[in-house]
């Protein structure tokens, strides 16, 4: 009975990302989320509270998915710049990995009407933002970086991404580009990649 009750928690939560990224969080009904999840109301607001609720604890898993990753990066034995490296290799797969999802996330957060949504999620992805803002700051602190603006290292880095995600128009000229393809995102991963570590490297430890 335990089992069902976690399989049909997950199936909620698995409804709701594919209608989220259909039809955006407006467009999204929880009645939707009942029926494509095979659950009922009582069962969405029994675990989640609301639509909102529902959308929330999507967004905290990926973020503390995310968070996982980041530590055992963090305590690797390595050097700063290869962790920041890391960061770079992981946060690129997770979110090309998912376009459709931070395609919805990015129109959401960007939007005026949920202020209190945006600043749950955004309490949740503050503690993401610590771990990489400690790995170049460790770098800065031990001499192999530049002293910089650490967190507008990061942005640079999460934006380029993003807007690579968005337009990807911007950085491939081929007119049938898809980053649904699996061909394609290999090679849209590969220069996002090699650019952002590029990037970094030179930025953080060129000397001035």
């Amino acid at each position: 009975m335990k089992t069902e009750k976690v399989d049909k928690r997950q199936a909620i939560l698995d409804a709701a990302e594919k209608l989220f990224c259909e039809t955006g969080y407006e467009g999204t009904s929880t009645r939707q989320i009942a029926k494509e999840s095979g659950a009922n109301m009582a069962m969405i607001n029994y675990y989640f509270g609301s639509k909102e609720g529902v959308f929330v604890e999507i967004m905290n898993e990926r973020i503390a998915g995310f968070a996982s990753q980041l530590k055992i990066i963090n305590e690797d034995k390595i050097s700063a710049l290869e962790k920041l490296h890391r960061v770079i290799e992981g946060y690129v797969n997770r979110i090309l990995n998912n376009t459709a999802f931070h395609k919805m996330m990015h129109r959401e957060l960007s939007l005026t009407q949920r202020p209190e949504m945006y600043d749950k999620i955004k309490d949740a992805m503050s503690h993401n933002m610590q771990l990489i803002d400690r790995i170049i700051t460790d770098g800065i602190e031990d001499g192999t970086f530049n002293k910089v603006d650490v967190r507008m290292v990061i942005a640079t880095i999460m934006g380029t991404i993003t807007n690579i995600v968005i337009s990807p128009h911007k950085v491939i000229s081929c007119s049938n580009f898809d980053l649904n393809n699996p061909k394609d995102k290999k090679i849209i991963k590969e220069r996002t990649v090699a650019h952002l570590q590029d990037l970094t490297t030179v930025y953080l430890t060129t000397k001035k």
